[in-house]
């Protein structure tokens, strides 16, 4: 299948015999930013427009997944961060590391790999774009905003879900392995959770197209990086004075996910504080008192109700 990457102005280009003279010549494609020039390049010198996706994307999760997990591991043994470690007596070893890491790429090229290889008819037969020029940064941005709540909503329900019976028993029992999370265990997951949760970061932005027409491969990609180092970062198991959350307050971060694999309960959203506060889910301390407090005024309320009966 050969690539359709380009403007009607530029369906004179060929590929060339190696990627940089095939770049060389979409450079000569007028009104293309760099990152535009290599995106084409890249489609064009393959020339085989499923395999270019499916490599694009196995790629870019791999590098990014892991690439954001080296930081937290090297981190995690430096003891200067110590104090840094929502749960400092819980530093994970070598050892459990390692099998994390194991299972994470069994997962990776068993599970995730195969599916990615069918994205791109499925973005053809839906009309995500992959040509050139991409979108304006006024859509991508706001593409990925609306994503990133939809997917929060999504996550709380089935993540809350996966919490009863043999759901958690047979399924979410694996991810909940490590009491205190580190970097690695944000994939480190029963494969029927990876898909069902996946579907959230995967499933919302096709449905979107699906409906609107409108959404472009390399929005996409930002979307699911960014997904990676939330779901990252939220399992890093470390709280800095500088974290998002304390500029974003409805953001979750990883206070909030750590107490989630403390108390193995509560705290089910992703990326957000909304659902847990609104539904009173809440994990932790902090919320133990707040229901608390909510249940003592209650039964003053009522108490009082009965006197005045």
């Amino acid at each position: 299948m050969s690539s359709k990457v380009f403007l009607d102005n530029a369906a004179n280009i060929v590929a060339q015999d190696s990627f940089i003279s095939t770049f060389h010549e979409v450079q000569k494609v007028s009104g293309l930013n760099i990152v535009e020039q290599l995106w084409a390049a890249y489609y064009l010198y393959l020339n085989n427009d499923i395999f270019a996706t499916g490599l694009l994307f196995f790629t870019l999760h791999e590098l990014m997944y892991f690439g954001r997990c080296l930081p937290w591991y090297i981190i995690d043994h430096l003891s200067y961060f110590n104090k840094y470690k929502i749960q400092a007596a819980k530093v994970p070893s070598d050892q459990e590391q390692w099998e994390c890491l194991r299972s994470v790429l069994i997962s990776h090229f068993l599970v995730e790999a195969l599916p990615i290889w069918f994205f791109h008819p499925i973005c053809e037969k839906i009309g995500i774009s992959y040509q050139v020029p991409f979108p304006s940064w006024t859509t991508i941005t706001l593409q990925i905003i609306l994503f990133f709540f939809l997917e929060d909503a999504w996550h709380y329900w089935f993540h809350r879900a996966l919490h009863y019976g043999d759901l958690y028993r047979l399924i979410h029992k694996q991810h909940h392995r490590f009491a205190a999370p580190f970097g690695l265990a944000a994939e480190y997951a029963h494969p029927i959770e990876v898909m069902l949760l996946g579907f959230g970061t995967v499933g919302i932005p096709v449905i979107w197209c699906y409906f609107t027409r409108n959404l472009h491969l390399f929005t996409i990609s930002i979307w699911i990086t960014l997904r990676l180092f939330q779901a990252v970062d939220a399992h890093s198991g470390y709280e800095f004075p500088v974290s998002l959350h304390h500029f974003l307050f409805i953001w979750a971060g990883a206070d909030h996910h750590d107490e989630h694999h403390h108390y193995f309960i509560g705290n089910y959203a992703s990326s957000f504080r909304i659902w847990d506060f609104v539904l009173d889910t809440e994990a932790g301390e902090t919320a133990r008192k707040s229901r608390e407090r909510k249940a003592k005024i209650s039964g003053e309320l009522r108490a009082a109700a009965k006197q005045v009966n």
